[in-house]
């Protein structure tokens, strides 16, 4: 090896990470409400581009993010669906979340895009390791359920489920099993993973392509080698002495760095212009990032003194997180301690976005903000509020309605634009993904279901985006946008019974009223009951108060994640997770917000934060 001698990368071999990516997934949703569609050549239309196709219209030569004039000279019988509404693409992806999540034991569960889930199932298949009878692997039983063993599947456990990398005959897996608990572990896992697609499949309608590995990169990465409906793990060993090989390097080494989840586009730039010590050539057209010359992980990592702290000067500058360096490298090399988040009840953020050929008007900007208020304001009713308790006899014999809880509030609204940039001399335009962004207080008005949405976004319009909108471009002309982007960020989770920030405070009192009930005097409001109702509104507003600060998100935190974005689809900002990060000048406001917000009651004037103000009118209305 070039240069010093380097200490030994640490790879993660404690967890058994399984990366779900759903096939042609928008296709795939249309071809589930219409099976005949299954058959035929079938293509997603956005604006006008093909954002996804099926295999069938693949195979004719069709691709994403082509022009929808080229595809139907590809391919004239091409049936084109429009899929700018994504409201079934929302809800299919919940419903295929909250299947995949039902096999965790330990919560963690993370989405990414609407078709990419990773499933951490350590604890899951350590169990079952624990359970396997070496002297009949052949005949082994996998059990899904921590309380009922008798829940599960048959499985032969002499062998992996599926293809493996590197590629080894069924003969042979039988003796490389004998490396360790780490060859059990992933063989489980693989087993795991199958029997889940084929549920996925059978009960659900969907093909899922899957990895397994050790960390999220890995098994995202891993995954891509056979495609579609079917699945791949990468097999120790992970590590090697200098003297001895593993299987994770020559694996990470074939790949173009610009492939690399958590390389985003300008990181890659940078990468192959130090490797060639030019810049690389690009195709022209619509897929993002195409380069014509590969730049292989090995060419950067095997480069002449390459380490973390050359990679930290040749990617660092103004913008860039420290540490930069070191996170490539560890990419570079296969390892990613990032963890996998905890299934969430509530997203992180909800964001909208639609992309432009001219935005470059005062009124036409207005019009298309107003569009995009309305559905963001649309999916934060859908995604935020769920219907509160069924009405019970009293309620019914008094005509109380059902009352709607908020899940979480957003404590900010973001507008972000992208402007294009102007004209070179000879015409054309440079490349550029970079986005401003200005972000505020979330006005408290968008939380009534009393308005309509087009009036709350109207209102929204005129008080809070114009405002932004002009901080972000001063100048009345001049600009030109590709692309505007509303997003609802700081999410503050509200109560709950199934946990969460705190107990659900109406529900508690209403609890506590029936245990009191036979100890009330009933005749008339004696002083001691009223005296007892102001202590109750009292505790309500110390638990309230509690709940606030169990409930504050960590400050800004500016973290690496594996994955830039989605495999399927056009990118949007939720999928957007790269090391590329654009530095949002308005972050401190986020972390003053959180206590910016305050409800006072019309009914009993108790002050409490924004996130309490729901369960506090229920328990009016329980009393």
């Amino acid at each position: 090896m070039n240069g010093p001698r380097r200490k030994r990368l640490k790879r993660q071999l404690e967890s058994t990470i399984i990366h779900f990516d759903y096939d042609c997934f928008y296709a795939s949703v249309f071809e589930r409400e219409q099976p005949r569609l299954k058959a035929l050549p079938l293509a997603v239309q956005q604006k006008q581009i093909v954002v996804t196709c099926n295999y069938e219209a693949r195979r004719r030569g069709l691709y994403k993010l082509q022009l929808i004039t080229e595809a139907k000279k590809v391919c004239p019988d091409v049936v084109i669906v429009l899929g700018e509404d994504l409201t079934r693409f929302r809800n299919a992806s919940k419903q295929l979340y909250g299947f995949l999540s039902s096999f965790s034991w330990n919560s963690r569960c993370e989405r990414l895009g609407f078709d990419e889930v990773w499933l951490d199932v350590s604890d899951l298949v350590d169990n079952n390791v624990t359970t396997l009878n070496l002297s009949n692997l052949s005949n082994s039983f996998f059990r899904l359920s921590k309380h009922d063993p008798t829940v599960g599947f048959q499985f032969d456990a002499t062998n992996y489920a599926g293809p493996v990398y590197p590629e080894t005959p069924n003969e042979t897996q039988a003796v490389t099993i004998s490396h360790g608990l780490l060859h059990f572990r992933l063989l489980l896992a693989s087993h795991l993973a199958q029997h889940i697609r084929q549920k996925l499949e059978y009960d659900l309608g969907y093909t899922a392509t899957v990895g397994v590995s050790t960390n999220k990169l890995l098994s995202k990465l891993v995954g891509n080698l056979h495609k579609p409906n079917s699945q791949t793990t990468l097999i120790p060993p992970y590590t090697a002495d200098h003297d001895e090989w593993d299987n994770v390097t020559p694996f990470i080494d074939d790949h173009e760095v610009g492939k690399i989840p958590g390389i985003g586009l300008k990181i890659a730039q940078k990468l192959r212009r130090h490797v060639l010590q030019r810049p690389a050539d690009f195709n022209a057209g619509l897929v993002y990032g195409g380069t014509k010359e590969d730049v292989r992980v090995r060419d950067v990592r095997t480069y002449p003194d390459m380490g973390p702290d050359v990679l930290e000067r040749i990617l660092g500058g103004p913008g860039t997180l420290h540490g930069i360096g070191t996170r490539v490298w560890d990419l570079l090399n296969g390892s990613d301690d990032t963890a996998v988040s905890q299934a969430r009840e509530v997203p992180r953020q909800i964001s909208i976005e639609d992309s432009y050929i001219r935005l470059d008007t005062i009124d036409e900007v207005v019009k298309q903000l107003r569009v995009l208020a309305i559905s963001l304001l649309r999916r934060i009713r859908t995604d935020l509020v769920e219907d509160g308790q069924e009405p019970t006899e009293d309620s019914a014999a008094t005509s109380r309605p059902i009352t709607q809880r908020w899940l979480a509030h957003p404590k900010t609204l973001r507008l972000s634009t992208r402007p294009r940039p102007p004209q070179n001399p000879d015409g054309s335009r440079n490349r550029s993904f970079a986005r401003i962004s200005r972000s505020a207080p979330m006005p408290n008005f968008i939380f009534s279901l009393k308005e309509s949405i087009e009036t709350l976004a109207d209102r929204l319009i005129r008080e809070t985006l114009i405002p932004l909108f002009k901080q972000l471009h001063p100048e009345k002309q001049g600009w030109n946008l590709s692309l505007v982007n509303l997003a609802a960020t700081n999410m503050v989770e509200g109560a709950s019974e199934k946990g969460g920030a705190g107990r659900d405070i109406g529900k508690m009192f209403s609890r506590q009223d029936d245990v009191l009930a036979p100890f009330r005097v009933r005749d008339g409001p004696a002083q001691g009951d009223m005296k007892h109702v102001a202590e109750e509104q009292h505790m309500a507003g110390e638990h309230a108060e509690q709940l606030q600060i169990r409930a504050k998100p960590h400050q800004y935190e500016p973290k690496f994640s594996t994955s830039r974005f989605g495999s399927e689809d056009v990118p949007t900002p939720s999928q957007e997770y790269d090391t590329d990060i654009d530095i949002d000048d308005t972050r401190e406001e986020d972390n003053d917000m959180l206590d910016a917000d305050t409800y006072r009651c019309d009914e009993c004037g108790a002050v409490m934060p924004l996130f309490a103000m729901g369960a506090h009118e229920r328990w009016h209305i329980q009393n």
